[in-house]
């Protein structure tokens, strides 16, 4: 397929008689054709025989997203095509899409463009869903938040690892959460804090079981590995282990009052999409902003932990 250079997308590019149908008020708009996730979550919410999406479906696709990371960005073209076959309209520019859709779910892969992404749809009073990163920075993260506060907007981020298999037993068969062990690949991407582009997923599952009240970072980084170690505020202590090599995976260890439980198994999108709908029908996201925050807070205190020798490193919230 010839590529088509970006930000030179033909004029409506849309499925046309293919379009999609959709009832009033369950329109998503996606932002950014240019990770996997734009091809995967609209072929579960599109499909004829979706269920538990309560009707949502991508209506419309603003294609363009990082300028940055090339091998990404070259991918643009055949996740666009990708998505057409889907039903999905393709436009060109963010008024458009805003015109065209209920809610939005922000899919670019790069955080460090998030911010300026998010800002028109908050502006709209779209609903927005923000995919992993939520943004390249502490900054632009309170930013974003700040933005929804201010138009009043219902704003919702997580990775797909929060929702894994087992997760769902926690506190119930361990009781109250004494600590936690995770990990999940972190492969470096140089236009991110490390841990940002990919160490999110196991960060997020270490959050989930945790919960927030972190207040320190220590991290210990090679090649390799990274071993980042957390002390929340009453004095429970929570890890992350980071793969770069050898075998990778997602998952962790649950220590509790009354119970051990292994979390091992990953299936995939469809529980966040499930929950993402259910976010776009009531407003409310099933995570607190200021978890979201938290997580980009021991990110970015384990950078700087990273660059001091691996020092503890207070968060800054």
């Amino acid at each position: 397929m010839a590529a088509v250079a970006l930000g030179f997308m033909p004029h409506h590019t849309g499925a046309g008689a293919g379009q999609v149908k959709v009832e009033k008020g369950k329109k998503i708009g996606m932002i950014g054709l240019d990770t996997g996730h734009s091809k995967a979550f609209t072929q579960s919410l599109n499909a004829p025989d979706a269920s538990g999406y309560r009707g949502y479906k991508v209506v419309a696709a603003y294609p363009k997203g990082t300028e940055n990371i090339q091998e990404w960005k070259d991918q643009i073209p055949v996740f666009t095509e990708e998505v057409k076959a889907q039903g999905v309209e393709i436009v060109d520019s963010m008024e458009e899409l805003l015109d065209r859709v209920d809610v939005v779910l922000l899919a670019c892969i790069d955080g460090n463009r998030h911010l300026e992404q998010a800002l028109p749809v908050l502006k709209a009073g779209k609903p927005l869903f923000i995919d992993k990163p939520f943004a390249a920075s502490y900054a632009d993260a309170r930013a974003i938040v700040e933005a929804a506060k201010q138009y009043n907007v219902p704003l919702f981020s997580s990775s797909s690892l929060r929702y894994m298999e087992g997760m769902e037993d926690i506190p119930g068969k361990t009781g109250k959460v004494t600590g936690a062990d995770t990990y999940s690949p972190a492969y470096i991407e140089e236009h991110h804090p490390d841990l940002f582009w990919y160490g999110i997923h196991g960060v997020e599952i270490l959050f989930s079981v945790m919960g927030t009240g972190c207040k320190s970072v220590r991290r210990c980084y090679t090649a390799e590995t990274d071993y980042v170690v957390g002390i929340w505020d009453d004095n429970r202590i929570g890890t992350f282990r980071g793969i770069r090599r050898g075998q990778g995976g997602y998952g962790g260890t649950v220590f509790g009052e009354k119970g051990i439980k292994i979390l091992d198994n990953y299936t995939g999108y469809d529980p966040l999409l499930v929950k993402i709908a259910e976010f776009y029908d009531s407003g409310i996201a099933p995570v607190a902003i200021e978890e979201t925050l938290e997580i980009m807070a021991f990110m970015e205190a384990a950078e700087e932990s990273k660059r001091k020798g691996g020092a503890a490193v207070d968060l800054d919230l």
